[in-house]
């Protein structure tokens, strides 16, 4: 399978200016147990920044921590020079949001959900335009329980979109999707930094690293244990001499499968006609 670079590399720092988010010796403790252990690092401005890990390194505590979902044990998180500690509101303002598991009204419309989170930030979002973006504009009456998994995703990402923020968090976002569906993700993240915002993504795919991220922040046990351009790992890690089993294929499984099957969003399997649809758990 070609692997294809992101669109550009991200841009020099500016020092007088902060960057998107800065983590500097963040550490989370329960007890004697150290979830996160003492990281840094930093997102640029308009870059897709990966953070990776084998499951239980420390990547979605980060991420609950930069949200305000969990607080910090020691150490400073900043988003655009706004400390999350000292002004929780003004730097959770600046966030978009799209966890693992998103709970959302199950009564009520795709519409009437973005709507809702709108007024929860005292907004008023274009809801056709957060529907139209993710591809689900014909959906704004359906509910939630409707959705294929993808749809899902999408409506997820529309959701963290409402507030318009200029850093948006993905925290594994394509985990569960089929390989057509994942790559549509994909289309939609690449565009939240084509328009001109910051994403931060957490994956335990690699291939969606290295296809999507400028950067990428390699996490274990707690702590970051290298920072590059993905290009610059691979190339660090050939120098010391590593080979791999080389296998030349014309095309793969997955090439099979998204040929047959990626036809694009209106493809995906629709379920029947909105109906009335129960009250479900609240809360996001």
């Amino acid at each position: 399978m070609t692997m294809h670079a992101p669109a550009r590399l991200p841009a020099s720092p500016d020092p007088s200016t902060p960057p998107a988010l800065a983590v500097r010796q963040l550490k989370k403790t329960y007890g004697s147990y150290e979830a996160v252990r003492g990281i840094d690092f930093e997102v640029r401005e308009g870059e897709i920044f990966g953070l990776l890990g084998p499951n239980g390194a420390g990547k979605t505590t980060t991420i609950e921590i930069i949200t305000g979902l969990r607080s910090l044990t020691s150490g400073n998180v900043e988003v655009f020079g706004v400390d999350i500690a000292r002004d929780a509101a003004n730097a959770r303002a600046r966030i978009g949001i799209q966890l693992q598991e998103s709970d959302f009204f199950e009564h009520l419309t795709l519409a009437e959900q973005l709507s809702y989170l709108g007024a929860c930030y005292g907004m008023r979002p274009d809801t056709s335009a957060l529907l139209g973006y993710v591809d689900l504009a014909d959906r704004a009456k359906w509910r939630l329980k409707q959705l294929s998994g993808g749809q899902r995703q999408r409506f997820a990402l529309a959701a963290a979109l409402v507030n318009d923020p200029p850093l948006v968090l993905l925290d594994e976002p394509s985990t569960g999707l089929d390989p057509t569906a994942r790559r549509q993700l994909w289309g939609l993240i690449r565009a939240l930094r084509d328009n001109g915002r910051t994403v931060l993504l957490s994956t335990h795919y690699m291939e969606e690293a290295e296809v999507l991220c400028d950067r990428v922040a390699i996490m274990d046990r707690g702590q970051v244990s290298a920072i590059d351009t993905p290009a610059n790992l691979i190339r660090d890690l050939v120098a010391t001499g590593f080979k791999r089993p080389v296998e030349v294929r014309d095309a793969t499984l997955e090439d099979v499968f998204i040929h047959l099957t990626g036809h694009g969003f209106e493809d995906e399997a629709e379920p029947a006609a909105p109906t009335a649809g129960r009250r479900g758990k609240g809360g996001r």
